[in-house]
């Protein structure tokens, strides 16, 4: 646990990269519950919300959070460009804000994460790993509301990236919640330039962690409470479309450098 006694000076800031596209009313209930967790653990913090060209009300919501909270940054795309873009723009921009050790956490817009998890995701980076992932396949994990479909093609998708790009303590390649420590990310930006997150759609978050993989860095699982029952508004994910993407990825990293 993490002292409430402890200076903010002493800790690393924490950046929460939040991408999202006609989140608002998701956002409006994610947000206060998010703030107030991070306050109850006492992180020093800032919120950096992609606005991926929302049609509904969300950069209105978040302008209006922001005359409230000097914390909140958002940054805004004028038309939608998909879930790669708007996690570039955001992992960016919190790296390039960030020292070497504060940490950078990225979660979804859709009250399907539940930000509990990052006091012990912040622990974990304080204690030495550099990447931490909120897992569906570590003991206490829930999963509640999730299709059938869909966890079922999720433990496929555990199965074929373990086999082919095996990674220390990582079962879950495909959740976007995930704690990086700075330095890691701005590794990641010096080694593959423009080319670090390429690509457009869901495949991004498994395609960041295979070149993070050639960084050989120590890596730390938690476990997820995930509720899609607690999400407004149906889900922006593709499903078949990202599994092709996502097989495609599998082949060309497996067969070409990266």
């Amino acid at each position: 646990m993490l002292s409430a006694s402890a200076s903010y000076s002493t800790k690393p800031k924490v950046f929460i990269v939040l991408p999202a596209f006609n989140e608002a009313e998701n956002l409006k209930l994610l947000l206060p519950d998010l703030r107030a967790t991070l306050l109850q653990q006492h992180l020093h913090f800032e919120l950096v919300v992609v606005n991926d060209g929302s049609q509904d009300e969300t950069e209105l919501f978040i302008k209006s959070e922001m005359n409230k909270d000097s914390k909140i940054t958002l940054l805004s795309h004028e038309k939608n460009q998909g879930l790669g873009a708007t996690i570039r723009d955001g992992l960016e921009w919190a790296a390039n804000h960030a020292n070497p050790n504060d940490v950078i956490i990225s979660l979804d817009a859709d009250n399907s994460h539940s930000p509990k998890h990052m006091e012990q995701m912040v622990q974990a980076i304080q204690d030495g790993s550099e990447l931490v992932i909120a897992s569906r396949y570590q003991k206490g994990a829930q999963v509640v509301g999730v299709p059938l479909l869909r966890v079922l093609l999720s433990y496929g998708a555990r199965f074929l990236f373990q086999v082919f790009f095996p990674m220390k303590n990582v079962r879950d390649y495909t959740c976007g919640y995930r704690a990086y420590r700075a330095s890691l990310l701005k590794n990641g930006i010096a080694q593959y330039g423009k080319s670090f997150i390429d690509r457009e759609g869901f495949e991004v978050m498994v395609d960041i962690l295979l070149k993070l993989r050639r960084l050989n860095p120590k890596c730390t699982e938690v476990p997820l409470d995930l509720r899609y029952d607690q999400k407004q508004g149906v889900s922006k994910m593709r499903v078949l479309k990202t599994v092709k993407k996502s097989l495609v990825l599998v082949f060309t990293r497996k067969f070409r450098t990266i």
